[in-house]
C-alpha cells in the first residue's frame, strides 16, 4: 500500500469509480497524508467517509451525492457537484484525463482481474490509463469482491500486465441493506404491481418501494421476467433465487441479466461470485434508452422527491440544494416510452412531514430556483399511495387533474381546484 500512496503527487488528479467500485483501503491510506497542495479527486457516491476529503489542498468533484458527500459538504470540506447523467460520466472523465485512475476489483485469476461489482463509466478509462506511460492505473483487490463477467466484446476485466500498481486488502464490498418499507411504500408497490405481468423486463433501484415490489414478485404467481437494470440489487437476486427470471427479453442482451454496478447485502456478493447469469456492461450500453426500449415489455421503477402538476420531476435536489444525483433517472424514464409496450413508473409518497408540517410532494408549481431532473414530456406514470396517474398522451389539463387526484387527501381539493383551471398564469 505504501507504493500506492506514494504514487500520488501533492499536486495531482485522481479518479475513482462510483460507490461500489471505490478502492476503499487505498483512499483510507491516502487520507493519512497531509502534504497535498492541489489534489483533484473525481468520483461519485462515496461508500464511506474518508479523511482524505477533509485534508487541506484536496478538492472532490462528485457526479452523485450520497450521505458521505452531504456530510462532507456540510462539514466544510471542499466538495462540489458535477451535473451529468451516468452515461455522460464517460466523456467527462475522458475530457478530465486524470493522471491516476484507481478501482476496486477481485483478485487475479489466470492473469486477469475481474472488475467485480462495477463497470459504469470506467472500463475504457482504465484501459487507457494502463496503456499510457504518463498515467497510473492502480487496482485494489480483495478476496471479498466477487469475480463477475462481462458479455461478448465487453470483457469486464483487466490483464495484470496493464496494471501499474496492484494492492491487496481485506476490504468488504459496500453493505447496503434494503430499508423496510413504510405503509405508504407498500401501498405504492401494490399500485405498481398492476403494471407488471409475466414476461416483463424489469429495472429497479434501491429503497423501500423497489424492494417491496421485488418481494411481491418473488413470492407471487408471475414469472418469466428479464432484468435490464443500471443497479443490480438484493431484491433482483431474490427474484432470481425464486426462479422468476428467464431473461427471454428479446433485446440486445437476451439470455442474461445486465447491469452496470451492484450493491446490496453480503449474500448478494457471494451469490454473484462466478455467476454467469448476471453480466456487467459499461453504462453507455446499459443506460442507452434505445437499448432499454428493445426489451420485451420493459417496466422501469424509479423514485422522485417531488412532481408538479405539469409532470416535471425533481429527483436529485431539495429546495435547489444537491441531495443525490441524476444517474440513470431520465434514461430509464424515457427508454420505455420509445417502445409500444414499455412502461415507466415514477413512485413517491404523496407527502412528507418536515418540522411537524405536512408538505405535499405533488406540487401545484415548483418553487423558483427548483432544478428539474426529468422533463415532463418523458414521464409516463406517476404513482403515490393513493393511486396511479397516467400522463402519456394526455393534455396539459388532463395531466394536472390526474396528478392532483393522487395527492394527499389534506391537499387534494386545493390541487384539484388548481388543476381544473390548468394551465394558470
Amino acid at each position: 500500500m505504501s507504493e500506492a500512496v506514494a504514487a500520488i503527487r501533492p499536486d495531482d488528479t485522481l479518479a475513482v469509480p462510483l460507490g461500489p467500485g471505490v478502492p476503499g483501503g487505498f483512499l483510507h491510506a491516502l487520507g493519512e497524508r497531509d502534504d497535498f497542495t492541489h489534489l483533484e479527486v473525481f468520483g461519485a457516491l462515496l461508500p464511506d467517509l474518508y479523511q482524505l476529503f477533509m485534508r487541506s489542498g484536496v478538492h472532490y468533484r462528485s457526479g452523485f451525492f450520497g450521505p458521505a458527500e452531504r456530510f462532507l459538504r456540510d462539514s466544510g470540506a471542499s466538495v462540489d457537484f458535477v451535473p451529468a447523467d451516468f452515461r455522460r460520466f464517460e466523456p467527462v472523465l475522458h475530457h478530465l484525463n486524470p493522471r491516476v485512475v484507481a478501482t476496486a476489483a477481485a483478485p487475479p485469476v489466470d492473469g486477469w482481474v475481474s472488475l467485480s461489482v462495477h463497470a459504469g463509466a470506467f472500463v475504457d478509462e482504465l484501459h487507457r490509463a494502463g496503456a499510457d506511460p504518463d498515467r497510473v492505473l492502480l487496482v485494489e483487490v480483495s478476496p471479498h469482491f466477487p469475480r463477475t463477467f462481462g458479455l461478448g466484446e465487453h470483457e469486464h476485466r483487466l490483464h495484470v500486465d496493464e496494471i501499474d500498481i496492484l494492492v491487496e486488502t481485506d476490504r468488504q464490498p459496500l453493505n447496503l441493506a434494503d430499508t423496510p418499507p413504510t405503509s405508504a411504500e407498500v401501498a405504492i408497490a401494490e399500485h405498481a404491481m398492476a403494471y407488471i405481468h409475466s414476461g416483463c423486463t424489469l429495472q429497479t433501484g434501491i429503497g423501500g418501494i423497489p424492494s417491496q415490489i421485488a418481494k411481491m414478485l418473488a413470492e407471487g404467481p408471475l414469472g418469466d421476467f428479464g432484468v435490464h437494470s443500471e443497479m443490480f440489487t438484493t431484491g433482483l437476486m431474490h427474484l432470481h433465487q425464486a426462479g422468476k427470471v428467464t431473461n427471454h427479453t428479446g433485446g440486445a442482451f437476451d439470455g442474461h441479466s445486465v447491469t452496470t454496478f451492484a450493491a446490496g447485502v453480503p449474500e448478494l456478493y457471494t451469490w454473484l461470485h462466478n455467476n454467469e447469469a448476471v453480466r456487467f456492461l459499461p453504462v453507455r450500453y446499459v443506460n442507452s434508452p434505445e437499448l432499454i426500449a428493445r426489451n420485451r415489455h420493459m417496466v422501469t421503477i424509479n423514485g422522485a422527491l417531488a412532481v408538479d402538476l405539469a409532470g416535471q420531476v425533481v429527483a436529485d435536489t431539495i429546495t435547489g440544494k444537491q441531495f443525490s444525483g441524476i444517474g440513470g433517472h431520465e434514461d430509464f424514464v424515457s427508454g420505455p416510452g420509445l417502445s409500444a409496450d414499455g412502461r415507466s413508473l415514477i413512485c413517491l409518497p404523496s407527502s412528507s412531514t418536515v418540522n411537524g408540517e405536512l408538505l405535499t410532494r405533488i406540487m401545484p408549481k415548483l418553487p423558483s430556483g427548483t432544478v428539474i431532473s426529468t422533463p415532463r414530456h418523458q414521464v409516463d406514470v406517476v404513482i403515490t399511495e393513493y393511486g396511479a396517474a397516467e400522463l402519456a398522451g394526455r393534455t396539459i389539463r388532463e395531466r394536472a387533474v390526474a396528478l392532483a387526484s393522487i395527492g394527499h387527501p389534506a391537499m387534494r381539493d386545493d390541487l384539484l381546484a388548481m388543476a381544473e383551471n390548468w394551465p394558470q398564469d
